[in-house]
């Protein structure tokens, strides 16, 4: 889980009723989860197989970055197979026993959820490989001379797990899932359609543009639209007449530091510290971190993916360099740096 994620499940967690609204927007079947038009045809086919034969559905592994519907898909897959689901995650599972513990309390044809699987111990994983591919569980009796192995039969079940950081998964995990995904971010029409469908569940009145403004400012993420549609009916409700048309959803995002391309108050620093302070680049991703008071880990995994997906960062071997395009967004005028020079000798130049 990002740094970003746990600060918005803390929130949530403190507050039960944000936490309850959360849980009510999740789709509850296939046919109600926007989006990802590929995934899900392939999804329906797998399910409707394994419902045909009445045996439990293939692992899944699904991948992406956070917010686009890994967990989501997770409970789908549950509600459509009509089995039962248990939740954990890599990092709550710390020893082998606790994996133990789990795969021998399901039933026959259960979902069990592991989210962030990539961060699972390596005895944890080795726990894992027997239980996926033979449905059996490998347990060690005893300690010393005296210790003896026994392996356990186990119900087939499906493992489903979900991961942002699918490079770290190793090899032999990746191979035991039969069908691997990768969730990609969803274009403004999904959102806003996504944005429609939350605010009817919460009872938002919308007005004309107004789902239109705030998914064109979620990042192309379902969970940050949900975020945002809450902040601007609490705007609308307390400054305006509880409507949310696109003039006040405007208003709102601008008061809470998203802008129209939805770059938050951090995304701005980051582009600022480039342009300004190391004047376009290049600059060290160490220090870029320090000058904006943030996690190296937290820059380069939670910010820069949208920066460089929007053209506005680039990266290189000597460091982040600033585009055109982030200037322009930050209303600078570009500092022209000796590397982009025109009259600098080239390689074969006397």
């Amino acid at each position: 889980m990002s740094p970003r994620e746990e600060v918005l499940v803390s929130a949530a967690a403190a507050d039960p009723v944000e936490l309850a609204e959360e849980v009510t927007l999740r789709p509850r079947r296939l046919a109600e989860f926007v989006g990802q038009p590929q995934l899900k045809e392939h999804l329906a086919i797998l399910l409707e197989a394994a419902k045909r034969r009445g045996q439990a559905a293939d692992h899944l592994l699904f991948a992406g970055p956070p917010g686009l519907g890994k967990t989501s898909l997770a409970g789908i897959v549950a509600a459509e197979l009509g089995v039962g689901m248990r939740v954990s995650s890599g990092p709550a599972l710390v020893r082998a026993g606790d994996l133990a513990s789990i795969l021998t309390d399901l039933h026959e044809g259960d979902v069990l959820f592991i989210d962030e699987i990539h961060r699972l111990g390596r005895a944890v994983e080795e726990i894992l490989y027997p239980a996926m591919e033979d449905f059996q569980l490998d347990i060690v009796i005893g300690k010393g001379p005296a210790a003896r192995s026994s392996r356990l039969d186990l119900p087939p079940v499906t493992r489903i797990g979900a991961t942002t950081r699918i490079g770290l998964i190793t090899g032999p995990l990746r191979d035991r899932f039969g069908f691997v995904a990768r969730l990609d971010h969803y274009p403004a029409s999904d959102l806003e359609e996504i944005v429609v469908r939350a605010a009817a569940i919460l009872d938002v009145h919308l007005g004309s543009g107004g789902a239109h403004e705030v998914a064109t400012r979620s990042r192309g993420t379902p969970r940050i639209a949900n975020r945002l549609l809450k902040r601007v009916r609490d705007f609308a409700e307390v400054r305006g007449d509880g409507v949310v048309d696109q003039a006040l959803a405007d208003k709102a995002l601008s008061l809470f530091g998203v802008d129209h391309l939805g770059l938050d108050k951090v995304d701005r620093a980051i582009l600022g510290a480039v342009c300004s302070r190391f004047g376009g680049g290049p600059v060290g991703l160490s220090t870029l971190s320090v000058s904006v008071g943030e996690e190296t880990e937290t820059v380069e995994n939670v910010y820069e993916p949208f920066l460089l997906q929007l053209g506005l960062l680039k990266r290189t071997p000597q460091g982040r360099v600033a585009t055109a395009g982030a200037w322009q967004h930050l209303g600078l005028t570009a500092v022209s740096r000796p590397d982009q020079r025109s009259d600098r000798p080239g390689l074969f130049d006397a």
